[in-house]
């Protein structure tokens, strides 16, 4: 099965994947070299440079970008702080240069989560590309580096350093934070507060204990799923993804890459293009990964976005045939009770890179930035006497409930399932929801804002059994905001005894959790997309065993719900032009890639 979507992927890629290779082949042959600068223009390139402004104007050194998603509100992305300093001092120990080329916008999910600010999340993702390639315009740079980690921040760098394929890629983690209180009690807290049992000063307490310190937030949501894409797709020095910020093998791996980064050069012994890395097959591999791992929803989206900055054309069918195929062999929270520091510490990624391709379920022959390709990812970096080395993964797994075998896996398939009828396509994540409720068959109520759903949650208006749709949450309508403020209240009507799922054409989180849920369904509301046909009371049926949304209530010659009025503030109105040219879900829902006919 794996085999027989790549090649149907590379079949209908050929067309846009051609384009791409020969526009990266034409760039290669005019900005290969910044010799084609002009005095003026180089003199302004390095005037600043200091000790490496000799290495610079000569034009023999290697010269390295540095794109940094740096800021130091963000948890995950706090340790980059002083990674460009240290990054030029390991340049320099292989006669290289390093400059940092441009810093990108890097906003918190978990800041906005549920206000004003996330309806910009998804377009920060558009604003993350466009701001790559301003960063790369300037045509210095022999090789790139790309500092991030979080939900959008990679999927952007990703999607504006491919337009740039000509250009070796080495992207440069930090590590997860360590592991605070349990994952579980931190659930529990969550509905106690949305039940009103405990007031804001104990959820605060609750959440201060478990988001603590510089780091990548520990449950395995989309930040932790872009690092394990990275490693399947050959974009990272190896195992590089969990090793925890600020320790010495943390920076040994940074001082790896940027070593690397030196040797993949045209000027370097080992030329490898970021278009040649991520083709047909780096790409199947990230997806294979993601559901091996039970990774983010969000990818769903982000995933078909990236590959089409690379020519390369997917679309959730190819999600929902590869997750027949590929086994869930991982339980990390909030699919399982631990954390991505307790998977790592269980075997990690190693684990699952020998697993996948011992099993044949993952591409071994793709072209990765590691000389060792696809199988040196299969592995454990350590340091001996002061020097990097790799040990293979280990061969028993550190936690049976956490990391199995493919032939022994925690559920046959990867848990990402296409659901599809007269209400459109969706995505159901079905790795996080136990298997008795993944059909759900009830009387709708219709909302169009999550506040709407938290009031009548409050009122008691939903104590029964109901699907919740929440509409009006789309790329064209508001930014496609995640909705992981509905998980405590739905949970508790589920915990009640209720059969309860939710249908949204908004995006729920890398955090989906246990509540059966229809989200990205496309068409959306505003693109004429039948729920916005929905009435209170219709009967909605979702089924992740057959793989069903569908109404038995006949919506032809009913009026479509009118858009709420557009929403200003924070920002919200400079983003006008991302919704209004916004494609679907499936296609990634981006406005760049729709306006610049990718």
């Amino acid at each position: 099965m794996v085999a027989r979507v790549t090649d149907r992927i590379i079949e209908r890629s050929k067309p846009s994947r051609q384009r791409y290779l020969a526009m990266v082949e034409r760039e290669a042959d005019r900005h290969s070299d910044r010799s084609f600068l002009s005095c003026s223009n180089l003199a302004h390139g390095f005037a600043a440079s200091g000790e490496d402004k000799p290495a610079i104007s000569a034009g023999k050194a290697i010269n390295i970008g540095i794109v940094t998603a740096y800021n130091d509100m963000l948890s995950a992305h706090q340790p980059y702080g002083r990674y460009p300093e240290q990054m030029k001092l390991f340049a320099r120990e292989v006669g290289a240069t390093a400059q940092v080329a441009g810093g990108v916008p890097a906003m918190c999910d978990g800041v906005t989560q549920g206000f004003d600010g996330m309806e910009l999340s998804l377009f920060s993702r558009d604003t993350i590309a466009l701001s790559t390639a301003v960063a790369l315009s300037h045509a210095m740079y022999d090789g790139m580096t790309l500092l991030g980690i979080c939900d959008k921040i990679v999927p952007g760098l990703v999607m504006g350093a491919l337009r740039f394929g000509h250009l070796p890629a080495v992207f440069v983690p930090a590590g997860p934070m360590p592991s605070g209180i349990s994952n579980k009690e931190k659930q529990k807290v969550r509905q106690l507060y949305a039940e009103g049992k405990v007031g804001r000063e104990e959820l605060l307490a609750s959440e201060s204990a478990s988001y603590h310190a510089p780091g990548t937030c520990t449950f395995y949501g989309t930040a932790n799923s872009n690092q394990m894409m990275m490693e399947m797709m050959g974009l990272h020095i190896p195992a590089a993804a969990f090793v925890p910020p600020n320790t010495p093998l943390r920076q040994a791996l940074t001082r790896a890459a940027v070593h690397r980064a030196a040797e993949l050069t045209r000027k370097g012994d080992d030329y490898r293009p970021m278009a040649r890395v991520v083709d047909e097959k780096a790409i199947v591999n990230a997806i294979v990964g993601l559901l091996a791992t039970g990774g983010s929803t969000n990818h769903a989206i982000h995933l078909p976005a990236m590959a089409r900055c690379a020519g390369i054309q997917i679309d959730w069918q190819d999600f929902d045939e590869l997750s027949g195929a590929v086994p869930l062999i991982t339980r990390v929270y909030p699919n399982g009770s631990g954390d991505v520091n307790h998977f790592h510490a269980a075997g990690g990624m190693g684990w699952i890179v020998r697993e996948l391709l011992d099993a044949g379920l993952a591409h071994e022959d793709i072209l990765t930035i590691s000389e060792g390709g696809m199988r040196s990812y299969a592995s454990e970096p350590t340091l001996e006497e002061g020097e990097l080395t790799w040990k293979p993964a280990p061969t028993v797994s550190g936690d049976e409930a956490m990391l199995s075998t493919v032939a022994k896996p925690f559920l046959p398939d990867g848990g990402m399932r296409l659901v599809s009828g007269n209400l459109g396509r969706a995505t159901f994540k079905t790795s996080a929801v136990d298997q008795e409720r993944w059909t759900i068959e009830a009387p709708c109520r219709v909302f169009e804002t999550q506040e709407g759903v938290i009031n009548a949650f409050k009122n008691g208006e939903l104590d029964r059994d109901v699907v919740v749709v929440v509409r009006h949450q789309g790329p064209r309508a508001n930014g496609m905001p995640e909705l992981h403020k509905l998980t405590p209240p739905l949970g508790v009507l589920q915990d009640r005894g209720f059969k309860v799922a939710l249908v949204t054409d908004g995006r729920m989180s890398g955090a989906s959790g246990k509540v059966p849920a229809a989200i990205h369904v496309t068409p959306e509301a505003l693109a004429d997309g039948p729920i916005a046909y929905l009435q209170d009371g219709d009967v909605v049926r979702l089924s992740a065993e057959d793989g069903t949304l569908s109404t038995t209530a006949d919506l032809s010659g009913r009026t479509a719900a009118p858009l709420p009025a557009p929403a200003e503030g924070m920002g919200r109105e400079l983003f006008a032009m991302f919704r209004a040219n916004a494609g679907g879900a499936e296609q990634g829902g981006s406005s760049m890639l729709e306006v610049a006919g990718l």
